[in-house]
């Protein structure tokens, strides 16, 4: 299941939640990945808008592929701003072998970068500015590719 929250992600519960949802599964791994907004080009943070239908299905392709492998993936993700020094993505794999954990988070989160629906703005003085320079299209996306 893709969380969805307005504003910055509470890493600490959503870590905590995931890990007490999962405790009872008999994972010997779980590798979560939190993604952090970095201070670069004197943003003040980032803004994100997100096409749930796509991601949706992204991430349900996803599950697909770990279930087989008796992973459990679990991923949330910020609609709006978020600050620097803020998280705004965390992804965790749990699985019964630590190998596909590390392997999968690994894949998952590079694909979720090239992939995943959804368009990253500067936040500047003051300004919402789309991020092309360090945004990726979408292969096969038509207009949805570019938000220019």
């Amino acid at each position: 299941m893709v969380e969805l929250y307005e504003g910055s992600l509470n890493v600490p519960e959503i870590l905590t939640r995931w890990y007490a949802d999962e405790a009872e599964h008999n994972y010997g791994a779980y590798i979560p990945f939190v993604g952090t907004v970095r201070e670069e080009d004197g943003i003040e943070g980032l803004s994100f808008d997100v096409y749930e239908p796509i991601l949706t299905a992204w991430f349900e392709a996803w599950v697909a592929k770990a279930t087989p492998m008796g992973a459990t993936l679990k991923m949330a993700h910020s609609r709006g701003d978020v600050l620097v020094h803020e998280s705004s993505y965390i992804a965790a794999v749990f699985s019964p072998k630590r190998r596909v954990a590390l392997e999968t988070i690994e894949k998952f989160v590079e694909d979720f970068k090239a992939s995943a629906p959804i368009w990253k703005y500067d936040l500047k003085n003051g300004a919402r500015l789309y991020a092309a320079e360090r945004s990726t299209p979408i292969s096969g996306a038509g207009l949805l590719g570019s938000n220019a």
